[in-house]
């Protein structure tokens, strides 16, 4: 008995060379749309230059009060365009505040919080992401809870505990209270639980690795993005905190909104001369946005894509 093979049934029509063609053709068309670039109607253009304009207005004024005298500034309409004494009440306001030592105590306590908190902070928002322990959840209540408490409530038992430890007038009684924030840990684990593939955990912990060792090994590229966001937001908040510092802190030893208040002492307030000091204190912002903004912009877009 003998079986005759049966031919091969084919259900799917074979493609011809047109047919090819114009597949490859439709993928290039579409790798063409992905990389076209959409440009904005004139309407886009108006409102972003409108919310440039507006943002740009105050440091705009802070510079013309700045470089006119008090009796200019309290004119009627104001003025609108730079006078001369601008470098003079610059240097009027440098010395009479001492704002050389005032930058370099505000450089050392907005970078030592900075930085302390985004370590601290992408630490325990790893924790909370990615690793399974008793109590996670009520530990993470409990931290969102304390965002709740208003600081002027914590004012007077912290000034006593950092007078028993004699840090009173001193830099670290300003620095240790805020190296790190509950805000910086919830920001830092919603981040991490959406960048942050389990898969990634669990191959580390197949190759051998502890939580540390996974942490500066696959954490810290991943949340490089927003740790740089935290950095610069953290930094920009410890700078401009005056609350604590004026408490904590005297004119022998001040940061820069601390010895802002020493321009407007008197019993007439000289606003060019303060409008000259607030300039000081800004400058150094500005500085460091222009020089790392272009590296913050680029890490949080190439988070947005790797994510």
């Amino acid at each position: 008995m003998t079986t005759q093979s049966l031919p091969a049934r084919t259900d799917a029509p074979a493609r011809t060379p047109a047919a090819k063609a114009s597949g490859r053709g439709g993928r290039r068309l579409l790798r063409q749309r992905a990389g076209r670039q959409h440009h904005a109607g004139p309407l886009a253009y108006v409102l972003l230059a409108i919310m440039a304009i507006l943002s740009i207005f105050p440091l705009y004024w802070t510079m013309v009060a700045a470089s006119t005298d008090n009796t200019r500034v309290s004119q009627t309409p104001p003025p609108f365009l730079p006078g001369p004494n601008l470098f003079s009440n610059l240097a009027r306001a440098w010395d009479e505040a001492a704002m050389g030592k005032a930058m370099i105590n505000s450089l050392i306590v907005a970078g030592v919080i900075a930085l302390s908190t985004v370590l601290f902070a992408t630490l325990a928002g790893f924790a909370f992401a990615k690793l399974r322990f008793k109590g996670r959840n009520a530990l993470l209540m409990l931290v969102i809870g304390t965002m709740m408490v208003p600081p002027q409530l914590a004012v007077v038992p912290l000034f006593m505990m950092m007078a028993d430890l004699g840090w009173s007038q001193q830099l670290p009684a300003v620095i240790f209270p805020t190296l790190v924030s509950a805000v910086g840990v919830f920001f830092m684990r919603q981040y991490l639980t959406e960048a942050l593939p389990d898969e990634l955990v669990e191959a580390g912990r197949v190759d051998g690795a502890h939580s540390l060792r996974i942490f500066f090994s696959i954490v810290l590229p991943i949340a490089r993005p927003a740790m740089a966001v935290l950095f610069m937001i953290t930094f920009v908040h410890a700078w401009n905190d005056f609350f604590w510092p004026f408490v904590v802190l005297d004119m022998t030893n001040p940061t820069v909104p601390v010895a802002l208040t020493q321009l407007s002492a008197g019993y007439v307030r000289d606003q060019s001369l303060i409008m000259a000091g607030a300039l000081l204190g800004t400058l150094p912002l500005l500085a460091m946005f222009i020089v790392f903004g272009r590296q913050i912009v680029s890490g949080i877009m190439a988070g947005a894509v790797k994510g």
